[in-house]
């Protein structure tokens, strides 16, 4: 259907793992235009998604430019009915979506403090009562999605949905800095590890030799767990 979609760099764009993963979580295909984001030319090869300013963007033939990663996915909804990309059952469905919304639009702090980096883990990360707050609420937002659903595991609701694409670079953050989590979030951390798409999406990031700046910086780095 025509989809090209620009993203930044594999290793540290969480937004752009977001876009990636709302097509490849559910078979669709995608052309993707990479732009590093702290390259020159960023600003020039993102002119061609204008007016988008961030990655991701995505061009639809037809009908024009999409640079939210919310707007992309519920774009992707709505033209590919078929496709469970939200949970069907309609409470289900509106938890999702409340879901996927704060997380589009919060948890600041563990976004500064811990940035996505999918090179390595790191030992010794110390995090402040922020970011313990951030990784507090998220814990229970899983529990909440999950509370009476017995089938919702490894996935928050059941099957793999557009919730568990926007908390996808939250479980590699946890993963990469070794964030103290309970046993169920573990747990979820690493159905994520494991999925093929993120797997993927992580493998053609390690093949790119450019290093960015990280919150693990000065740490001693360990064995990706995934």
């Amino acid at each position: 259907m025509g989809y090209v979609l620009a993203i930044g760099d594999r290793a540290y764009s969480s937004w752009s793992l977001r876009g990636w993963l709302a097509f490849a979580a559910f078979g669709l295909e995608v052309e993707t235009v990479s732009l590093p984001m702290d390259d020159p030319g960023f600003a020039a090869g993102l002119a061609a998604f204008g007016p988008a300013r961030t990655v991701p963007a995505l061009r639809i033939e037809g009908v024009g430019i999409l640079w939210d990663t919310l707007a992309i996915a519920e774009t992707l909804a709505e033209r590919h009915p078929g496709i469970a990309f939200w949970p069907r059952e309609p409470g289900a469905r509106a938890l999702a979506r409340a879901l996927a919304a704060e997380m589009h639009a919060g948890f600041a702090a563990l976004r500064r403090h811990c940035p996505m980096d999918l090179r390595a883990a790191y030992a010794g990360f110390a995090p402040g009562a922020e970011v313990l707050a951030d990784l507090a609420r998220i814990e229970m937002l899983w529990a909440v999605a999950r509370e009476g659903r017995a089938e919702a595991e490894p996935w928050l609701f059941g099957d793999y949905s557009l919730a568990d694409v926007f908390f996808a670079p939250v479980a590699a953050r946890i993963a990469t800095y070794r964030l103290p989590v309970g046993a169920e979030a573990r747990a979820y951390v690493a159905a994520h590890l494991a999925h093929p798409a993120f797997r993927a999406w992580r493998a053609v990031a390690l093949a790119d030799p450019r290093r960015l700046p990280s919150g693990g910086d000065g740490l001693a780095e360990l064995p990706w767990p995934g």
